[in-house]
């Protein structure tokens, strides 16, 4: 993925601006509750009891989730550690990201 990079600056960025969720209740609560489309980062070496819980909740609520990340890349981003999840709540974080990955 070319614009890898890109990707996970931009969520750097989304994290300093505050427009992300973290943690499985947190996130859960927010993919159930939200009526617009939210963006999941999930992270391709989380666990599969949480992976399958994360994108069942996100196929049935028609949210977007990107698995092409490993943990560490993604704490990296956000400056956090031992991150799994991280979901993106603003749009304009979540049309950016999703041209990104799309090109």
């Amino acid at each position: 993925m070319k614009n890898k990079r890109s990707i996970l600056g931009l969520l750097g960025l989304a994290t300093r601006a505050r427009k992300i969720a973290l943690g499985e209740g947190i996130i859960i609560q927010k993919i159930s509750s939200s009526n617009q489309n939210l963006l999941v980062f999930l992270a391709n070496d989380a666990g599969k009891n949480f992976t399958k819980k994360i994108n069942d909740k996100a196929k049935f609520y028609n949210h977007t989730v990107i698995a092409d990340f490993s943990s560490e890349e993604l704490s990296q981003a956000i400056g956090n550690k031992n991150r799994k999840a991280v979901l993106v709540i603003d749009k304009g974080f979540i049309d950016k990201l999703i041209e990104l990955y799309n090109s």
